[in-house]
């Protein structure tokens, strides 16, 4: 999947903008984005502050690790309990 040029912050700011009255058009020739991308934007972000941002990315990364971590030991279990069964 493509980066974004943009940091996440940097969004908040540029919709921050937006919701100040700024024209659509004129934001989306300032910053160098289509106006597609500034309803995207708009819809995924959309009253998110930038703190919110940031634990919402740390918060992701916990749950991903966490889902790794109960693969694992999911693949253990039956693994084990492959053993047991094939001893019995």
């Amino acid at each position: 999947m493509k980066k974004s040029r943009f940091t996440e912050s940097q969004i908040v700011a540029i919709l921050k903008e937006g919701e100040a009255g700024v024209g659509i058009s004129e934001l989306a020739r300032k910053h160098g984005i289509s106006r597609a991308t500034y309803f995207n934007w708009r819809s995924k972000y959309s009253g998110v502050t930038v703190s919110e941002l940031k634990r919402m990315k740390e918060l992701e990364l916990e749950n991903a690790k966490l889902k790794r971590m109960y693969a694992e030991l999911a693949l253990e279990n039956a693994a084990i309990k492959d053993l047991l069964s094939r001893k019995l």
